[in-house]
């Protein structure tokens, strides 16, 4: 099993903690890691995007010169797509790009990004973050001690409103609680804060 240490706000190393290997140690999959990261993405796109074609372009209701005798090309109106000022042909329209994962292969990405982070030492397990207030400043000298000086996720193991609203003034810092982490945000960011608490509650709902 792998093994990490337990940290304190203060940045002091408390004791040591074992990692399912079923969770954090396996051999990660970047095929099933890509394509939790690109459903996702595609999740997240409101899909508003739409042109007009020919039929919604005000006017062009007559037609622009007679079928046959004048030497030009037939024309029906001049809202067509090839006119100026013309409809879109085969352009965009409201839809929607959700679509959905096995569950199957979403454990197998989330399990890969979590072992990915292990593996790589970018994984702090803080043993609680006692935020009692809306105060930005409280979190900041937690990841100070941490030395924390890039983009990080923090997984919380219950909702804290607290340490949610503070830490969401810090640029690149992001909080999560088990039942909303994705791979994405793993991904995304280059340090992963988990609770002790939180880790419990991942082994139990990825094992």
């Amino acid at each position: 099993m792998a093994k990490v240490s337990v940290y304190n706000a203060q940045g002091a190393e408390l004791e040591s903690l074992e990692l399912s290997d079923g969770v954090f140690g396996i051999e990660p999959n970047e095929q099933a890691v890509h394509a939790a990261v690109v459903n996702y993405l595609a999740n997240q796109r409101q899909g508003t995007q739409s042109t007009l074609t020919r039929t919604e372009v005000r006017g062009g209701g007559r037609k622009p010169w007679r079928q046959k005798g004048t030497g030009r090309a037939r024309q029906g109106s001049i809202r067509s797509p090839q006119w100026r000022h013309g409809g879109v042909a085969l352009g965009p329209k409201p839809r929607s790009y959700r679509y959905t994962l096995n569950k199957k292969l979403k454990r197998l990405a989330m399990k890969s990004a979590l072992s990915a982070k292990v593996q790589a030492n970018e994984i702090i397990v803080l043993n609680e973050l006692n935020i009692a207030e809306y105060k930005t400043k409280a979190v900041i000298q937690v990841l100070n001690a941490l030395k924390i000086d890039r983009k990080a996720l923090i997984v919380l193991d219950s909702v804290n409103r607290f340490a949610i609203e503070s830490a969401s003034n810090i640029p690149g810092i992001k909080t999560a609680q088990v039942n909303t982490l994705n791979v994405y945000d793993i991904v995304n960011h280059d340090k992963l804060i988990v609770l002790k608490g939180a880790v419990g509650k991942i082994e139990e709902v990825y094992k």
